[in-house]
C-alpha cells in the first residue's frame, strides 16, 4: 500500500466497517516499521486490502478488507496468504487477530490459515458492543504450518502478478514480477 492508494482504500473502509480508520491513521502506519500494508488491484482499481503490525514476535493481522462487489472471490485469502510470508520475513512466530464473533465467513477463511480461537474480547466492537473472537495461528514457520499455506496457495486461481515485493529468497516467492499463485486477480503491492 502506498499513499496514492489511500483515496481507494478509505473508499472500501467506509463501505465495510461501521467505524473507518481514518487517512491519517493509514498514514501513520505506512510510516512505521515493522508493518505491511497491502493492496490488491484488478487493473488499476484496488479491490482489497490488509495490514499487519509486528509485537515482539507476534504479527498480528490489523484488517483486511474486500469491496463488497469483489467479495467472494478469494481475494482476502490471498491477502492474508501474502501477511503470512511478510510476517514470516519480519521474524514471526505466531500470529494473532480480533474478528466479530458474528463474522463466521471472515472466521472460516482465517481458520484455512490455523487460525483457532483462544479467548473473547468482550464487548470490543463500539459500534454495537459485539464481542471480537481473538484467534491465534502458532508455529508459523513450521513445515506442518507451510504445507497449510502450499495448500491455500494451491486452491486459489488464477494466479497473479505480484509488484512491489522484496522478500527475501526462500521465504515465500521471489521479489521479481512472476504470477504467483497466492495473489489476486489483479495486482498486490508492498511498499
Amino acid at each position: 500500500m502506498r499513499r496514492r492508494h489511500l483515496r481507494a482504500v478509505l473508499a472500501i473502509e467506509a463501505q465495510v466497517y461501521p467505524r473507518p480508520w481514518s487517512s491519517r491513521l493509514f498514514e501513520d502506519e505506512l510510516d512505521r516499521s515493522g508493518r505491511i500494508y497491502l493492496v490488491a488491484r484488478i487493473g488499476p482499481t484496488v479491490v482489497g486490502y490488509a495490514g499487519l503490525l509486528m509485537i515482539a514476535d507476534d504479527g498480528h493481522v490489523a484488517t483486511v478488507a474486500v469491496d463488497p462487489s469483489w467479495q467472494g472471490h478469494g481475494i482476502a485469502t490471498r491477502l492474508l496468504a501474502e501477511l503470512v510470508r511478510g510476517s514470516l520475513v519480519l521474524g514471526a512466530n505466531q500470529l494473532t487477530l480480533e474478528v466479530r464473533v458474528s463474522n463466521v465467513r471472515a472466521q472460516s477463511v482465517y481458520r484455512r490459515f490455523g487460525f483457532a480461537p483462544a479467548g473473547a474480547r468482550k464487548g470490543y466492537y463500539g459500534d454495537n458492543g459485539e464481542d471480537a473472537l481473538v484467534m491465534w495461528a502458532h508455529e508459523i514457520r513450521s513445515d506442518e504450518h507451510q504445507a497449510r499455506l502450499a495448500a491455500v496457495d494451491d486452491s486459489v486461481e488464477p494466479p497473479t502478478v505480484r509488484t512491489g515485493f522484496d522478500v527475501p529468497a526462500g521465504v515465500g516467492s521471489s521479489s521479481d514480477d512472476r504470477a504467483h499463485p497466492a495473489a489476486a486477480h489483479g495486482r498486490m503491492e508492498r511498499p
